[in-house]
């Protein structure tokens, strides 16, 4: 199976319809992948607070039409990264849009765990609920996206729902990309699972982003790693290997908390 992580930059002096054009034309380019990644907020970027009102949009606004349409064009499958989604009733959410190689929307997903200890996303934006996983041909994906990363009991929902891959937008900031890599290396170790984290590059409202999208396979091995810049990280993956990882050293057959409880006689 091929990925390609799209790392694009989120530069204040371009406007959105410009970046909207220049992500959709990334996704045709990878025509041939079996999934493209996107970053999240890749619109306004993750720490422009003040732009997430004034450029949000319906579920079916404008970049899920662009991204629809590239997701055709291309005939892949693609996770969108998030956009700032304003619902009918006027709340806020940061969404992640999963399309099919037909430009269908097979998924979205809320975040769940809202950054910022009570400003910017998280009193700006409303709390997703649900975990939320996609069948494609060769895995189950499991979503999640940036400050989900450090709750690992999201990942476990994911795994007990299928998912044996990962996939992971982020807005992640430079001064703490240690956890970045640490995070991403532990959420595959611990779920035996691949780990498809993409950042963005460049500067979001003064914060330096980290880049350094990167790839783990299920033994918490780095399969690939970006740098700070813009790029397209790809990468070829065997999706069986999470099986054979997961029958060879059964650690999650051996789970005793966070199941249900034994049944009292």
């Amino acid at each position: 199976m091929r990925a390609s992580l799209i790392q694009i930059a989120v530069d204040e002096d371009e406007s959105v319809e410009s970046r909207r054009r220049r992500m959709a034309a990334a996704v045709r380019e990878q025509a041939g992948a079996d999934l493209v990644v996107l970053p999240e907020l890749w619109t306004t970027g993750a720490f422009a607070y003040e732009k997430f009102g004034t450029e949000a949009e319906p579920l079916d606004g404008p970049t899920y039409e662009a991204m629809a349409k590239a997701a055709g064009d291309a005939g892949v499958w693609l996770h969108a990264g998030s956009i700032p989604e304003r619902d009918p009733e006027g709340t806020l959410y940061n969404t992640s849009l999963v399309f099919s190689p037909s430009g269908d929307l097979a998924a979205a997903y809320r975040k769940i765990h809202r950054f910022g200890f009570d400003k910017g996303e998280a009193v700006l934006m409303g709390a997703g609920r649900e975990p939320v996983t996609v069948r494609l041909p060769q895995t189950v994906l499991g979503v999640a996206t940036c400050y989900d990363l450090r709750f690992p009991e999201l990942f476990r929902a994911l795994v007990d729902a299928g998912a044996e891959t990962l996939v992971i937008p982020a807005g992640w900031p430079e001064r703490r990309r240690a956890h970045w890599t640490l995070l991403a290396r532990a959420r595959a170790v611990e779920n035996q699972a691949f780990v498809l984290a993409c950042g963005t590059a460049g500067t979001h409202a003064g914060v330096p982003q980290a880049g350094h999208s990167i790839v783990v396979d299920p033994w918490g091995d780095v399969l690939a790693e970006a740098g700070p810049g813009e790029q397209v990280l790809t990468v070829d993956f065997d999706p069986a290997q999470v099986a054979t990882t997961r029958d060879r050293f059964p650690a999650l057959k051996d789970r005793v908390l966070g199941l249900d409880p034994p049944t009292r006689p």
